[in-house]
């Protein structure tokens, strides 16, 4: 079966790819399909845009789809940049700009009420448009500057807690790194609601 992925963004690509090792499934990004589909994300939710983002693709393609939305939540902001995540130094900001933005705002707030999480939510929607829904977090604080190179977004300045404090989320292997991310967790909570159906 193919699914296609209403993403071009070729991390999250791979790690779906190799969670989701269902014999017979091949994934395609929007990209790689040839399928345009651009949705306003105007949710207010991580599960929200994620499902605005796998039914639009599905209108558009046809296909079984799986889409994403996930973000980051600090508690000292309130819960922001949450959904706004990839936007929040604005619709022009890149990872840098956002991270800029993210130390400022935390300048002056000391280490213990800098603890934050990475969401993820996840929505497959099958060839007759019926819908599964699986969600993962990852617990942790916000750095005092970045350090790695092995993520992108905000892995350089997020500490999970499983290290102690020790290494962000750019320090930490990929392989390694999936088996506690917020997204590893949402794919392994997804595999095991679709495994009757496709393996049945």
């Amino acid at each position: 079966m193919k699914v296609l992925l209403a993403t071009n963004n070729a991390h999250k690509a791979d790690e779906i790819r190799n969670a989701l090792d269902f014999p017979g499934w091949e994934f395609v990004t929007l990209a790689e399909a040839g399928v345009e589909s651009d949705p306003d994300e105007d949710a207010d939710t991580f599960l929200g845009n994620a499902r605005i983002k796998a039914h639009a693709a599905s209108v558009a393609s046809g296909m079984a789809v799986l889409a994403d939305d996930s973000g980051l939540e600090v508690d000292a902001l309130s819960g922001a940049p949450g959904v706004w995540s990839a936007r929040y130094a604005g619709e022009d900001g890149d990872d840098a700009a956002n991270n800029a933005k993210l130390l400022s705002e935390l300048a002056d707030v000391p280490d213990e009420q800098r603890t934050a999480r990475f969401v993820c939510t996840l929505v497959f929607v099958d060839a007759s448009g019926a819908e599964t829904v699986a969600e993962g977090a990852v617990e942790g604080r916000i750095g005092h500057e970045e350090r790695g190179s092995e993520g992108f977004g905000y892995d350089p300045l997020f500490l999970p807690d499983e290290y102690g404090g020790a290494l962000t989320f750019a320090e930490v292997p990929q392989a390694e790194k999936s088996s506690i991310s917020h997204r590893g967790r949402a794919l392994r909570q997804l595999k095991e609601k679709l495994s009757p159906r496709v393996l049945e």
